[in-house]
Order: structure tokens, then sequence, then C-alpha cells
């Protein structure tokens, strides 16, 4: 590999993904020289360079091949490829689990909506212009797609047009605004993608070594490091407790009767899973948080 090679990796300068992208990277172990205001941050400790851009930037920076990587939400990507008559395309390495929302068709309350065909002939505001056009292509609906760059949920209070696609996260601005969901076009999260455009090795390998970091953190988000010890006519209860444990590391304590549980356990709510634990025998837990999963 050629010292000189680096790879460039695109991610929001401001806004929802930005602050989590920026803190994922500095957990893979890649530190920056991050200055105010600068467009290209260099890592101190690995041959790459943080292109801070607008988020609807990231897209063409990797589809042109001006970077190497992105770290971008998914509906954003896919409706910059949507929008490409040229054919180029990105691989999404790792859905990195965080920035959930969905691309949604929301309508105002009483409005009937008895599927896709509700929208023909009806005005339709967003800022997804291409995967909108794709949904009313794939489901042979002619409507009329107003494009806006912003604010799209008052559109319909504004008599600007008869429904809205947007994203949706809780869904409290639809509620706000005197709309309801009605259809799910995208499902989106942040995530981890590469240009399609040809690459050195070098290049290939540093890709590599960054996509096993980000994967072996991605890894550990939602999980916990849970020790106990339990009764051995206990174990059978606590696996139904905790049905996401995984091969659970069980030692006999003293004449066997007692065990010391180990396990590596994703859990939503620990607190009543702790105390479901300790009301079928659990005692003395010890939860851990985990820093990185190495498959």
């Amino acid at each position: 590999m050629n010292g000189t090679d680096r790879v460039r990796v695109a991610i929001q300068k401001r806004g929802r993904l930005s602050e989590r992208s920026s803190e994922l990277l500095r957990r893979c172990g890649l530190d920056f020289d991050w200055r105010p205001d600068q467009l290209v941050c260099s890592s101190l400790s690995f041959p790459l360079d943080l292109m801070l851009i607008r988020d609807d930037d990231i897209p063409h920076y990797v589809l042109d091949g001006i970077c190497e990587l992105g770290i971008v939400g998914l509906n954003v990507i896919e409706e910059a490829l949507a929008g490409r008559p040229d054919g180029a395309g990105v691989t999404v390495l790792e859905r990195l689990g965080y920035g959930p929302c969905r691309l949604s068709i929301a309508m105002p309350k009483g409005v009937a909506w008895d599927g896709p065909r509700s929208l023909d002939g009806r005005r339709i505001a967003t800022s997804y212009p291409n995967l909108l056009a794709k949904y009313l292509a794939r489901h042979e609906v002619k409507a009329q797609v107003v494009e806006i760059a912003g604010s799209v949920e008052i559109a319909p209070a504004l008599q600007m047009a008869d429904a809205i696609c947007d994203l949706v996260s809780s869904g409290s601005t639809l509620m706000a605004n005197g709309l309801r969901e009605v259809e799910r076009i995208l499902e989106s999260e942040a995530v981890l993608v590469q240009t399609a455009r040809p690459l050195d090795e070098g290049r290939r390998q540093l890709i590599r070594r960054i996509e096993q970091r980000i994967a072996a953190v991605s890894r550990a988000a939602g999980t916990k490091y849970v020790m106990m010890h339990a009764p051995r006519s206990a174990l059978p209860a606590i696996r139904e407790v905790m049905p996401g444990m995984e091969s659970p590391t069980v030692i006999p304590i003293g004449d066997g009767e007692k065990i010391a549980i180990h396990a590596v356990a994703r859990e939503p709510d620990f607190w009543a899973t702790m105390e479901r634990l300790k009301e079928i025998g659990a005692s003395s837990i010890l939860v851990a948080p985990i820093e990185k999963i190495i498959a």
C-alpha cells in the first residue's frame, strides 16, 4: 500500500446526524485535527480525511468518487440515486442504527385513504420529488408533485397541496398540523456508504479496516454485559426473561447448585428486566456497558 494513500469520508457538517457520526468515528479510534468552519479535517491516527459538508451534498461526493465513503441518511442517498440518470451507485456497507425516521405520505385528518389510488389527481408537496415520483409510477398514480424545500407539513393548510410526502420521526409534527400518516415509502437510518467508482488496492484495504471498526462499535450499541448469581434451576426462567441473551457462560459455584452467569444481552428495558431476574432468584447482578464487539 502506498504510504500516501488516504481515504475521504463525507459527513454532515451540521444537523441531526452530525454529532452522532463524528462520535462514532472517535469511538473507532479516529482522532481529528478539528478546527471550526473548515471543510477537511485530517485524522491524526489513521490515513483518513473527514469532509464536513451539507447533508444533501454527501451523496454526490460519494457517487462521483470525490469521497470514497460517506455517512448519511438512507433517505438522502436513495433520493439522490433516484434522480441520477447515469446509473451511478453506491454500496451500503453498514446500517448504523441511529437517526431512524421514515418517508411517508400524510393527508389531512378526515380525508379518506383507500390506498395509493386516493392520490390520483391530487397535489403532493415534498422535499423528495424523485422518491415520490418512483412511488407514484410504481402504483400507476397520476398526481402533481409540488417540490418544497422546507416546512412541507404546512402545505395543505396553505392550500398549496392536498397531501404531503415527508420525513416522519415521532409523528408529532403531523398531528400539530392536522395531518395523519397513511403510507410509508421508505424506512431510513444513518448508513455507511462506499462509492462504486474503481479504487486501488491500498484504499480498499483502508476501507475494510474502517468498516470493521465501525461494525464493532455498531454491534455494541444497545448491548450490555450481564453477570449474576442464580440457582441452577432458575437458568431456563432467566433465558425466558432475557431472550436476547447469547451463548451465556455458566460457571458452577460451590457444590454446583448455584451458578454464575455471564452473558451479552440486548435488552431495551433493563430496570424491568433486573427486577424480574431478582424475583426468580438471581442475585449480585452486575450490568456493564459494552464499547465494542469484534466478530
